[in-house]
């Protein structure tokens, strides 16, 4: 395959994430934060940056005020379309969110509200995709409402293991939408995903532990859960990028 048969998103944690999807060749960045919730709405600071020194990859930005489910009172929706109005001024391309109803279906409502803000933007709806109570509905909803593409490991815990249903989705979809593969894809499983779902767009983080520079740390304080590794940070590297975009131009 050649490069320009398929996309690459890097689902990057911060700045540094950033700078390495883009040395690594990727075609655009989703810049998330918390990513063990699965990802929340990044600083003002760490956009802004990211807007800075991205200048040959894409930005995208998760808009997501916490982790959890996909219901969101009228508060939380204000909230979140004031974070799109900021990405709209840091000059963001495109914006990452998903609404869904207390029964998993979509919040057609919610989302047009979204929609509103993020007009002119790229938009991706994202793994909320995978909470839906019924795929193929939420498909045609979710094109109905204007999305440009769903993010979705094929609701099942890895996109590898949903292979079935991504194949099912891009073929239902029919260029409607972009159905990009989420979720567990590497460098090991990213030509089989490929191979048995037709898809060309993929999604993932790419990363490697790096270890804390601190010379003492207090061993009794967590800052966080305790038990919890505070000592590592995990972050996106040049070389696993350019390793996995390799699995996929190697194929015929």
């Amino acid at each position: 395959m050649k490069r320009t048969d398929f996309e690459i998103e890097i689902c990057a944690n911060s700045v540094e994430s950033c700078l390495a999807a883009q040395q690594g060749g990727a075609d655009r960045v989703e810049l998330c934060m918390g990513i063990p919730e699965g990802g929340t709405t990044p600083s003002y600071g760490e956009i802004k940056m990211a807007r800075d020194v991205l200048t040959e990859t894409r930005l995208h930005v998760i808009i997501r005020n916490r982790g959890g489910d996909f219901l969101y009172t009228e508060q939380e929706l204000r909230r979140m379309a004031t974070d799109i109005d900021l990405c709209r001024r840091l000059g963001v391309d495109g914006v990452v969110f998903g609404c869904l109803t207390a029964e998993g279906d979509i919040d057609r409502a919610a989302n047009a509200f979204l929609m509103a803000h993020a007009k002119g933007m790229s938009t991706t709806f994202h793994r909320a995709f995978d909470r839906c109570r019924n795929a193929g509905k939420a498909l045609e909803e979710i094109i109905g409402s204007g999305f440009d593409r769903i993010l979705t490991s094929g609701q099942q815990p890895t996109a590898e293991q949903g292979i079935r249903l991504l194949r099912q989705l891009h073929e239902q979809a029919g260029g409607r939408v972009k159905i990009m593969a989420g979720c567990g894809v590497n460098e090991q499983n990213i030509a089989r995903i490929c191979r048995e779902t037709s898809l060309r767009a993929f999604h993932f983080s790419a990363r490697e532990p790096q270890h804390s520079r601190m010379d003492y740390v207090n061993p009794s304080v967590y800052m966080g859960a305790e038990g919890a590794d505070e000592d590592t940070v995990m972050l996106t590297t040049e070389r696993r990028v350019r390793n996995t975009i390799e699995a996929l131009t190697a194929l015929p």
